[in-house]
């Protein structure tokens, strides 16, 4: 008797992952312009979900650069006060009383002394208000000025303990000359005293192609020569190299602007100082990349002989002959032209 033979099933196939990058792809053909800002700010928008006028401020005040953020803080609370103390001064010179000792002419500024007082609730020394009007004034400012402190307060710890990375890219992208042939290049760098390690890089490509005779949006993500580094102490200048394989063979300045290409950059990165995974975007569109150029050195001397970077020369380049990467290189197989 023969022991039946086991035949191997073949193994499911399991269909490739969409290209798309979640735009869509239906929606990413019908999109024109960039999908992200060189920032990294979503162009897309959602309609029907009503102003969300609390959610966009919140988001504004966590955003925003330090020296903005306490300026309009410091102006709200300033415009506030002013407003009740304006109240206080329309009621008459007779709603407040015990202002002889502050030694304050101006019956506004003798207001707005009275009205920090309430609002910050540190107390208002030998002045008191007279009369029902005056007195629901204060009644409603005691009220409103610890709400109003608190949310301030809780805006202000909610950006101190908020983990964020902030890099900067240059300001272009750059084809110059990588191992005989071209490279796509762009630079990043950190620019908080926090450090970060375990950095990965994904960039994608958008443009449109000519398949079958269509014209339709693609992506592609391109290989790098190297998609992440264990330790980002100085800066890093992301290479593409442009082989025969890559979706950028043959690229020339005029055809990235006839397919609109865009590049979509996603970086993640280990922020230490809250030992947390943290992101951040950028983009280049093609009238951002730069051809016949190279990045300058951006290594300085440190006079205790460290490695050290001069931050202010990230968007430097150097100038190259014409044609020197504006044209195929001939690695990528489809001639100098």
């Amino acid at each position: 008797m023969t022991a039946p033979t086991l035949e191997s099933e073949p193994a499911p196939s399991h269909p490739e992952p969409p290209s798309d990058l979640g735009f869509g792809r239906y929606v990413a053909q019908q999109v024109r312009g960039r999908f992200l800002t060189h920032d990294g700010v979503p162009t897309s928008r959602k309609y029907g979900l009503g102003a969300q006028r609390a959610e966009r401020f919140y988001l504004s005040a966590l955003n925003a650069r330090w020296p903005a953020f306490i300026g309009w803080l410091v102006g709200a609370l300033l415009l506030i006060n002013g407003f009740f103390a304006l109240a206080y001064a329309a009621l008459g010179e007779g709603a407040l009383e015990g202002s002889s000792q502050l030694g304050i002419a101006d019956p506004f500024l003798r207001a707005l002394s009275f009205s920090v007082g309430v609002f910050t609730t540190t107390g208002i020394g030998a002045m008191h208000p007279v009369g029902p009007t005056a007195n629901w004034l204060v009644m409603f400012e005691s009220l409103v000025g610890p709400i109003i402190l608190l949310g301030a307060g809780g805006l202000l710890i909610a950006r101190l303990t908020r983990p964020r990375m902030r890099l900067r890219f240059s300001e272009s992208a750059v084809v110059a000359p990588y191992e005989g042939g071209r490279g796509l290049m762009f630079r990043i760098v950190n620019v908080q005293p926090g450090e970060l390690s375990d950095v990965q890089v994904r960039v994608n490509l958008a443009l449109f192609e000519q398949i079958d005779g269509h014209r339709e949006r693609n992506f592609h993500q391109l290989a790098l020569e190297r998609n992440s580094v264990e330790f980002f102490t100085l800066h890093w200048t992301v290479v593409h190299p442009i082989t025969a394989d890559s979706p950028l063979r043959g690229a020339t300045p005029e055809s990235l602007r006839a397919a609109e290409a865009e590049l979509l950059i996603l970086v993640n990165a280990h922020e230490e100082t809250f030992s947390t995974r943290v992101t951040a975007r950028g983009s280049y569109v093609w009238d951002e990349i730069r051809w016949d150029a190279k990045f300058a050195s951006v290594f300085a001397s440190a006079p205790d002989g460290v490695l050290a970077i001069d931050v202010e020369r990230l968007d430097r380049m150097e100038r190259l002959e014409e044609g020197a990467t504006s044209l195929p290189a001939a690695l990528e197989g489809v001639g100098a032209g």
